[in-house]
């Protein structure tokens, strides 16, 4: 069994392949003059583990193409990070399921799928080929366990992303709570922890995917106003669009905690080893 990559997932492959103490295929990656991607993999054998996160349209392309290369090999697929999970659901007529549409696509061609903290775990379904989602909650955990915090508070940002919190905070058998709206007039909003007290305390904001990171950007103004004495946020997919790292930072929030299913230069957490164990035990 080999390990191929594409360029979006460069360094997750190298730990993955290291964890699993399986040779690196060597890539080449190049662009045709009209744009057109194109790619060489060195021989992958009888067997392969595709790894790609789909960040963009270029990596989706990219992801494809090395999939077709990698026919006649039995084929394990590992999607850190899937774009167009979010769109899961067609809200007017003429509109494309664009997660289906991509699970399609990308499924063709192996037999079984690694996704991380899928934004909705019901894409599973859409793929030809079985899948199972894993997630990196408990190892966010074990990285804040690293910064010795004084029983630190674990906040979800919104009542969804709760369960997600609470697998965090178990992994030091911390306190978490959800951020809850309120709206005190026509143009303010509060927005605070629903049960438990920021004051005095400190705070790490913990979510699947970190975008914009505009509610984190608020709630950590606000929580710092009513007492919270250090902020943390973190996540497993940094997208961090438009900025918005500088914004976070810019808040007085003291780091930005995430993965490597995006390769950034804050990926503190890596995915390896919880892929790693899933295709050890398939």
């Amino acid at each position: 069994m080999n390990v191929v990559y594409t360029e979006t997932s460069q360094i997750l492959a190298t730990r993955l392949a290291r964890a699993l103490t399986l040779p690196l295929v060597d890539m080449k990656y190049s662009r045709f003059p009209d744009g057109e991607l194109y790619l060489m993999a060195g021989e992958t054998g009888d067997e392969t583990v595709i790894v790609g996160s789909v960040v963009d349209n270029n990596a989706l392309v990219q992801l494809l193409l090395l999939i077709d290369t990698c026919e006649g090999s039995r084929n394990h697929l590992v999607l850190p990070y899937m774009a167009y999970a979010r769109q899961d659901k067609q809200f007017k007529p003429g509109e494309p399921l664009s997660a289906r549409a991509v699970a399609r696509a990308i499924g063709r061609g192996v037999e079984t799928i690694y996704t991380v903290n899928i934004h909705e775990p019901e894409i599973l379904k859409y793929f030809p080929a079985p899948a199972q989602n894993l997630s990196l909650a408990p190892d966010i955990g074990a990285y804040i366990r690293t910064l010795d915090l004084d029983n630190p508070l674990i906040l979800a940002p919104d009542e969804g992303a709760l369960a997600f919190a609470g697998q965090v905070a178990s992994a030091g058998g911390w306190e978490f709570d959800h951020l809850e709206k309120t709206r005190l007039s026509g143009t303010e909003v509060r927005m605070a922890p629903r049960q438990l007290s920021a004051a005095g305390r400190q705070v790490i904001i913990v979510d699947d995917i970190i975008s914009t990171g505009g509610t984190i950007v608020t709630a950590a103004g606000m929580l710092y106003q009513q007492g919270a004495t250090d902020i943390y946020a973190a996540c497993v997919h940094g997208v961090l669009t438009g900025g918005a790292y500088a914004r976070l930072m810019a808040t007085g929030i003291r780091d930005v905690i995430c993965s490597d299913t995006i390769e950034r230069a804050c990926s503190k957490v890596s995915a390896a080893d919880r892929i790693a164990g899933a295709i050890r035990n398939r």
